[in-house]
């Protein structure tokens, strides 16, 4: 049986993203996972573009239904942009309607998000309307717009239009920084030449793979002209997480320089649960230091 074209192509799209992963050090199952979808892909009977989400999600798993539909309306995978190192997050927000080409930088360099769906989260919890130039009707206008982008890419486990996806913890995400930062330190990362802010085709973007409990973390330095500008471009880190059910989300953490939290790796948006955590883990050394002492001091 002749192959379909289209299918073929996202196949490919597919295996690659599996070949890339596996080479970047991810654990086996999401790699088994995409290979697995690109063939079935690859030798299905019909064309996958002509296929509705509901159908894809049975054959291929909601995540990687939600990336074919992405790529059989003809656009970009931002996930394999991702690992090719040819992310774009303003581009990428300018395909929304009503988002123009200076409102897309402010965004990433002010927020340093990177997904739609971390744009969507951040219309949601009000950090958008923080973003100069963006008042309270410009945002409603660009969340309707976003709820309309995304649409096609929603299964019915998913969230509603601008609801407030489910994140790991603080202690998760913070860990996931934590751990890359030490191993992109001792250069024990594989690094991407990112085609953005990087006119000498330098590898210089260290790209982490991990997993926590029931999350998958991806973990890169934020590359965008703010962090670059500042000479913080080694401080500022995008962890973007998912949990192979729900959209992909993502989360910027950077050292604050200000306030109680000076000194601290913190999540941007995420401030109160940082003190929470930060509050619970000086009590808990504080109580682990504090008995052996009361011990010997009764010696």
């Amino acid at each position: 049986m002749p192959r379909h074209a289209p299918n073929v192509a996202i196949a490919e799209r597919l295996i690659e993203a599996a070949g890339l992963l596996d080479r970047q050090g991810a654990d086996k199952a999401p790699v088994r996972a995409y290979a697995r979808a690109a063939e079935a892909v690859a030798e299905h009977r019909r064309d996958v573009t002509a296929l509705g989400f509901d159908a894809l999600a049975a054959l291929l798993g909601e995540t990687i239904a939600a990336a074919v539909v992405e790529m059989a309306r003809g656009r970009r995978w931002p996930f394999l942009d991702r690992l090719r190192g040819d992310a774009d997050p303003p581009a990428l927000f300018r395909t929304v309607p009503g988002m123009g080409v200076q409102t897309a930088a402010r965004i990433h360099d002010e927020l340093h998000i990177d997904t739609l769906t971390a744009l969507e989260t951040a219309a949601a919890d009000g950090r958008l309307a923080s973003v100069r130039g963006l008042g309270p009707r410009r945002v409603a206008v660009l969340r309707a717009a976003l709820a309309e982008r995304l649409h096609h890419v929603r299964g019915r486990s998913h969230p509603s239009a601008g609801a407030v996806l489910s994140e790991p913890t603080a202690e998760a995400v913070l860990a996931a920084d934590a751990l890359y930062r030490m191993q992109a330190e001792a250069g024990r990362l594989p690094r991407l030449a990112p085609r953005r802010l990087n006119a000498e085709g330098r590898a210089w973007l260290p790209i982490l793979h991990t997993r926590r409990g029931d999350w998958r973390f991806t973990a890169l330095y934020a590359n965008s002209a703010q962090a670059r500008g500042d000479g913080r471009d080694e401080d500022w880190v995008s962890v973007v997480f998912h949990d192979g059910v729900q959209r992909e989300g993502q989360r910027a953490v950077f050292t604050a320089i200000s306030g109680d939290l000076a000194g601290r790796r913190v999540i941007q948006g995420r401030e109160a649960e940082c003190r929470g955590f930060y509050a619970a883990s000086d009590g808990a050394r504080q109580t682990k230091t504090a008995g052996p002492r009361s011990r010997r001091s009764r010696s």
